[in-house]
């Protein structure tokens, strides 16, 4: 059975359910259809985290362009570059037994592809919604929907895996940025350029 989240909820995901070693984060949203005329690109991110809650090096943010890092624990499966059709829109697999013991967070995010020369931002985003299954047996684990509760942001932390002693857990985050990739960057500790 599925948990839904609502937003600042916190799941232990690792004590409860001993098996769930690796996970598939599923993305997922729609697009207001308004007279702008350019396709929406989305594009989901991880970035791993130290105990400072900072990343330090390129290793640490997993993205299309960069999509394994944390020594292979996680992994972007891929750009969809128009978000048409049901389901996932994204995904990024986290395997939970080959994190760095130096992670102690990982921040999923999702940011809008060239914004400001389309003049896109998340209040013309529906639907947006994070998951979580097991990879191992395809069970949907939990579920954030997050609303429509954005207007001029174009970067959004969707959720955080958090380490608890051994321990990983889930937090609904739903926090918007202005300023797209590199204001989410900079918020990490990372130069976007």
């Amino acid at each position: 059975m599925t948990i839904s989240l609502s937003k600042g909820q916190r799941i232990d995901l690792t004590k409860t359910n001993p098996c769930l070693t690796r996970v598939v984060v599923g993305l997922g949203w729609d697009t207001n259809k308004y007279s702008g005329g350019a396709d929406f690109d989305l594009d989901a991110s991880a970035f791993l985290l130290y105990e400072d809650g900072k990343a330090k090096a390129a290793d640490d943010f997993v993205f299309y362009n960069n999509p394994t890092g944390g020594a292979g624990s996680v992994t972007h499966t891929g750009d969809n570059r128009t978000g048409e059709g049901d389901g996932d829109d994204e995904q990024i697999i986290v395997d939970f037994a080959k994190i760095p013991p130096n992670i102690h967070r990982i921040g999923i995010t999702v940011t809008i592809y060239d914004y400001e020369a389309r003049a896109q931002n998340f209040g013309q985003v529906s639907n947006a919604f994070v998951r979580v299954v097991d990879a191992a047996t395809d069970r949907e684990v939990l579920r954030y929907d997050l609303g429509e509760d954005f207007s001029t942001e174009t970067a959004v932390v969707f959720c955080e895996f958090y380490r608890h002693n051994s321990d990983w857990k889930f937090q609904a985050i739903g926090s918007g940025f202005a300023g797209g990739l590199g204001a989410l960057a900079k918020n990490y500790g990372l130069d976007a350029q």
